[in-house]
């Protein structure tokens, strides 16, 4: 077919076949009578075959007319469609989303506000990674992920970091450990005790600032035991293997074996969103934002 067909084609060809008359398809279409049969003789050429009876009593489809007529309807009805979902996805309504976090901001409202999000955009796909800090970081750098929420996340040039939660220290203590019937308790009584702690490879930032709850009170603590997630690390600390300083989501949750105090301590943690700088699309950017919104509703 030397010629391609247009989609003017097939809303030219419509017009005259739901009305069965040029004149008003002409008017329907707000165009004139003659470049409108023109429009469809070039089409007839095109498929080689009339899609029209034309009599003086008035005009009506061909066989070929009728079979046109179906895939044209089914045609136009899929593009609609397309166009709908494709308008969709540019607004963050629909797509796909893969969303890194870090183990204990699950402790947090986070599962909630995702379902909050779900429900207001349903067909949107959202896949949930546990991923270090750490390992957050690099995969949004690669695309890998299109959302992170990092425990402490660490300022990088091609990254946008922001604050969506901070949060206190709080002690994890065996049991019967020596302070528990202290309602709060003061960083200098760790010392000497020995800690069970997440690796620093895991998130640079969240180690410093553990730490420094200890280095303010003016020791530097023994790690007697590393562990990759906040459950493991307090099953620990019910073992008697040492004590731990955890983010005060971690303390809401019930360990058998293991209790948990506030500490006197200035420090803080942080729960932090991670997106790119470019390239971050309408649906994390829509994700984000109802997250936010879910969290400012709860402060």
């Amino acid at each position: 077919m030397k010629d391609e067909i247009e989609l003017r084609h097939l809303r030219y060809f419509l017009a005259v076949a739901e009305t069965l008359h040029f004149g008003r398809a002409a008017k329907k279409l707000g165009m004139a009578q003659p470049p409108l049969s023109q429009q469809i003789r070039r089409l007839e050429e095109m498929l080689g075959a009339p899609l029209f009876e034309r009599t003086t009593r008035g005009v009506t489809l061909t066989p070929a007319g009728v079979v046109l007529r179906e895939r044209a309807l089914s045609s136009m009805a899929r593009l609609a469609d397309d166009l709908e979902q494709t308008r969709r996805v540019a607004h963050g309504e629909e797509g796909r989303l893969t969303v890194g976090f870090s183990g204990s901001v699950m402790f947090t409202e986070l599962p909630m506000a995702i379902q909050a999000y779900r429900r207001a955009y349903p067909r949107e796909e959202v896949r949930l990674r546990e991923m270090w800090t750490s390992d957050q970081l690099a995969a949004l750098t690669d695309g890998s992920i299109d959302v992170g929420f990092l425990r402490d996340g660490e300022r990088r040039p091609d990254l946008e970091i922001t604050p969506l939660l901070r949060e206190p220290f709080h002690v994890a203590l065996p049991a019967e450990h020596r302070l528990k019937r202290q309602r709060t308790v003061d960083p200098k009584d760790f010392e000497g005790e020995p800690f069970v702690l997440f690796a620093r490879r895991m998130g640079n930032l969240a180690f410093d600032r553990t730490m420094r709850c200890c280095l303010d009170a003016g020791f530097q603590p023994t790690i007697a035991q590393e562990a990759p997630q906040f459950p493991t690390l307090i099953r620990l600390v019910a073992a008697g293997l040492g004590i731990s300083l955890v983010p005060a989501c971690v303390a809401t949750i019930t360990f058998p074996g293991a209790i948990f105090r506030p500490i006197r301590s200035k420090r803080w943690t942080s729960v932090d969103i991670g997106t790119r700088v470019v390239g971050a699309g309408a649906t994390a950017t829509a994700f984000v934002e109802t997250v936010r919104g879910h969290f400012a509703g709860k402060g």
